[in-house]
């Protein structure tokens, strides 16, 4: 009997120094405070990016302040300068984000399988439609305007669109005799006609100035509208 205690005590005492297992209760809360944080901070630096676009699409870079952006975004000053050091700083972001926008357009028109001449048309109709109803576009295209204003660098406005422009008139050889010329004519009157549009009607005419230069300069392409056009 004595022995058989010992045996009982002897497994008590082994029980008590082995590991016991925890439940799981998912993300640890330290793991969870930092998630919560991180999204926070994606949440109030989106916020941030997109007062800074209004800021400059209605006032300019030069009247802008950071004091500006941040009671746009409903943040503090310190908040906007956790995310961005200066003014220059947001205006980069927002010209990466007016870039970024055009190369989503170009690969989803590429995606489309479009004619060479269609997709020309399809490019530069969406592109008008998000010039008109996009705020972050509307602002990157006033910071291409005013980059020589800016104290840092900017990326180089046209080349991009103009090379894809050029890409897809190469495919279409017997239907455009010279597509470089072609593209850099295409891009310039978009350009253009975007401003002159932006400067007389707020954009609003955009998309049937564009019809207008596609009739002119490629009339298969400019007699149906694309479907960006049809959308709108």
């Amino acid at each position: 009997m004595i022995k058989d205690a010992e045996v009982g005590m002897d497994a008590m005492a082994e029980e008590r120094r082995a590991p016991r297992s925890r439940p799981d209760r998912g993300t640890a809360p330290r793991d969870r405070d930092t998630g919560l944080k991180q999204e926070r901070a994606v949440r109030t630096r989106g916020q941030v990016l997109d007062a800074a676009a209004e800021a400059f699409a209605a006032k300019g870079f030069p009247a802008v302040t950071v004091q500006d952006v941040a009671q746009l975004a409903g943040v503090t000053k310190g908040a906007v300068y956790f995310h961005f050091a200066n003014k220059e700083a947001l205006a980069q972001a927002v010209a990466e984000e007016f870039y970024h926008v055009l190369g989503v357009i170009g690969r989803e028109v590429e995606e489309a399988g479009l004619p060479p001449l269609e997709a020309v048309a399809e490019l530069l109709v969406r592109t008008a439609v998000v010039f008109r109803d996009d705020t972050m576009i509307q602002a990157g295209a006033r910071l291409q305007i005013e980059r020589s204003l800016i104290g840092a660098e900017m990326p180089t406005p046209y080349v991009g669109y103009t090379e894809s422009v050029t890409r897809w008139l190469r495919q279409a050889k017997q239907e455009i005799r010279c597509p470089e010329a072609t593209a850099r004519v295409l891009v310039s009157a978009f350009f253009g006609a975007q401003h002159i549009s932006w400067i007389l009607n707020d954009r609003a005419d955009i998309a049937d100035r564009v019809q207008e230069i596609l009739g002119a300069v490629l009339p298969g392409a400019g007699a149906a509208p694309g479907k960006a056009a049809a959308k709108a």
